[in-house]
């Protein structure tokens, strides 16, 4: 590499003339034990030819921030357990910001990062803008952003959940029990994860060849509140209309699934032997629940974790090969859905 012996070499361009992945090259870095022998003298090799030096990791033992839109809901403790117990293991302290979804919050947050020096963030926030991504980059404070509202530029990484394919589930799960006339009480519209839940309810709607009635797919917020709200006022206009009622309800969260509980019981309606629930997240409350919610697993512990074990990573100086990772949801059976009209 004559002329070229002043230009720092890449993980990248050892890896490949080593013909490994970059992974393997920041496992020899790192001094991981599951790399071969012989190729680990490989990658050895080359870096000593070449005068690698690695980065030097940021200090470690100190803080990092993870940062969210609000504290109080349910969703919200199952993050902040996943994230803490990871960063605990790895000897890194954290601490909590809510931004409450607005840009001044966040703003304040970022100017806080800066003065108390950070490790690094875990961000669970709408979104994060340009401006507040350069703020970070100038600051020298790696991120991991979890489930983010809309599409991330390449490069960034990002944790969430196979939001459509669960949906998908819980809608056949429904349709597999007999039911037809199928609602869907979504979360925000804005929210990329609601998005991909509303595309997963009509998808699989579409495929049995079932019609959504207007008013049926109803965008609200993942709060009971908003689920109670949305179904009394679906019901009520089926009602004005002198048109049947679903039969089944499918929930964005949790949360809404608990709001449409309280408003099918104020109209005298059973679960599920009038009308089926299904929800979405899987909270340890839907096991104590009566009568106990039929739910997709989202794995948020898991997600919180796994960002967690990602930002470890980047303070350690590694680079991330796959930058957009979706762990996998499952439908959990209990004893909100039921086929239509079994009543005894």
């Amino acid at each position: 590499m004559a002329g070229q012996t002043r230009r720092k070499v890449t993980i990248g361009e050892i890896a490949d003339e080593a013909g490994v992945s970059n992974a393997t090259v920041s496992k020899v870095l790192n001094g991981r034990s599951d790399v071969s022998a012989a190729t680990r003298a490989r990658v050895q090799e080359i870096m000593d030819r070449h005068h690698y030096q690695r980065r030097r990791p940021r200090r470690r033992g100190g803080l990092v921030d993870l940062v969210m839109n609000e504290l109080d809901s349910l969703w919200s403790i199952e993050i902040i357990r996943g994230a803490q117990e990871t960063l605990a293991e790895a000897g890194i302290g954290m601490v909590l910001s809510a931004v409450h979804g607005t840009s001044s919050g966040t703003g304040e947050w970022l100017e806080q990062i800066a003065t108390r020096r950070s490790d690094g963030a875990i961000l669970v926030v709408s979104d994060l803008t340009p401006r507040q991504r350069a703020r970070l980059a100038a600051v020298k404070v790696p991120f991991v952003l979890v489930d983010p509202i809309g599409t991330v530029e390449a490069g960034v990484p990002t944790i969430g959940a196979t939001n459509w394919a669960g949906a998908v589930s819980a809608v056949e799960h429904l349709i597999g029990l007999g039911h037809r006339r199928i609602a869907h009480l979504a979360g925000p519209r804005q929210l990329l994860c609601s998005r991909a839940r509303a595309d997963g309810y009509r998808a699989a709607m579409e495929r049995a060849e079932l019609t959504v009635p207007e008013g049926w797919l109803r965008f609200g917020e993942f709060n009971d509140r908003s689920g109670h709200g949305e179904l009394s006022r679906l019901l009520d206009e089926a009602a004005a209309a002198g048109q049947p009622l679903p039969t089944a309800v499918f929930a964005a969260s949790d949360l809404q699934a608990f709001g449409a509980y309280t408003a099918l019981r104020e109209r005298g309606l059973r679960i599920p032997e009038d009308i089926s629930v299904v929800g979405f997240d899987d909270l340890p409350v839907t096991r104590w629940s009566h009568p106990t919610l039929t739910t997709v697993r989202q794995p948020l512990h898991d997600m919180a974790a796994m960002a967690a074990r990602t930002l470890v990573r980047l303070i350690d100086g590694e680079e991330v090969d796959l930058p957009r990772v979706e762990l996998s949801t499952r439908l959990v059976e209990r004893e909100s859905t039921a086929p239509p009209g079994s009543a005894g």
